[in-house]
């Protein structure tokens, strides 16, 4: 009970504009919907004003809110001690070590949990996006039909997306978290798509920068048909779409800084697309100095 009150004291002390973010991962289900109510002063026209007090209106479940405090501090806890042992959890020399890391794979409907799909529907295109596991539960199977008809609104010019987001971490209390692979070079992925490209995006947070989230591109072309391929995509390939450069020794990616990742399609063709993810990891290949993610043919091989 005291460590609530001393919550409620500090989150007081920061003002009524960080109050509600402060409160809200703690107490959230405590006074769940009826807070929207309290701040909202919205009322049908003709409906008379609401003559009982506006502190009534709320529904406070304590016992809810002591167990979301409850897992709250676990999870604490628990990254506490993970801190104490090493990166990620691990002991140092681990994670000196440490060659290959698997980031996501699919095998169950709580790893496509983990990701959360879009399209332009947002803003009011025709475009369907769908997320299913893919045949014996091995796969992440991402399809639907891309249409660039463009909406009616008289602002947007340009329509005909689908993407596929990974969730980004969180810690205890609401914390954002960051993903660290400062100690892989590559992006390594199995995929199988149905020849169409895809974008892959990742999303970091640097130290230094005007703009938040910044956004990291590659062009990843599927070859399509039956067979799986695996691409190996070196991160200082990655273009920075906000800054229009690509990375180079003098300006590296922000591997210590990374939010999240995902995959958009966007090529203009209207139809039908799919694309199977077996699973998503990192690499340390220092060794390897390909330019090119894909395999190169000889075009006039000599006998």
């Amino acid at each position: 009970m005291a460590l609530t009150i001393t919550l409620l004291n500090s989150a007081y002390l920061r003002g009524r504009c960080c109050r509600h973010q402060v409160l809200h991962p703690v107490l959230g289900p405590l006074l769940r919907d009826s807070m929207s109510k309290l701040y909202s002063s919205y009322r049908r026209p003709g409906s008379q004003p609401e003559k009982k007090p506006s502190w009534k209106n709320v529904d406070f479940s304590f016992k809810k809110g002591f167990d979301v405090l409850k897992t709250q501090l676990s999870m604490l806890k628990k990254e506490t001690k993970d801190y104490l042992i090493g990166p990620g959890g691990h002991p140092f020399s681990r994670y000196l070590l440490e060659q290959t890391r698997v980031l996501w794979e699919f095998r169950s409907q709580e790893d496509l949990n983990k990701w959360v799909i879009s399209s332009d529907v947002e803003i009011g295109g025709k475009s369907e996006v769908y997320l299913k596991l893919g045949r014996n539960n091995q796969a992440a199977l991402l399809y639907g039909t891309l249409n660039t008809e463009v909406p009616r609104d008289g602002e947007t010019k340009y329509s005909g997306y689908c993407s596929m987001r990974a969730k980004p971490p969180v810690g205890s209390f609401a914390r954002k978290k960051y993903y660290d692979w400062s100690n892989f070079n590559s992006l390594y992925l199995r995929v199988r798509g149905d020849g169409r490209p895809w974008m892959v995006n990742i999303y970091t947070d640097p130290y230094f920068s005007h703009q938040k989230d910044d956004l990291y591109n590659y062009f990843m072309f599927t070859r399509g048909g039956p067979y799986w391929e695996e691409i190996k995509i070196p991160f200082s390939k990655f273009f920075l779409s906000s800054r229009g450069r690509v990375q180079d020794d003098q300006h590296p990616i922000w591997l210590d800084k990374v939010s999240t990742l995902g995959f958009t399609i966007g090529d203009k063709v209207d139809g039908p697309f799919q694309l199977e993810i077996d699973f998503i990891g990192l690499v340390n290949d220092r060794a390897h100095k390909e330019e090119f993610a894909y395999e190169m043919y000889d075009k006039n091989p000599q006998i």
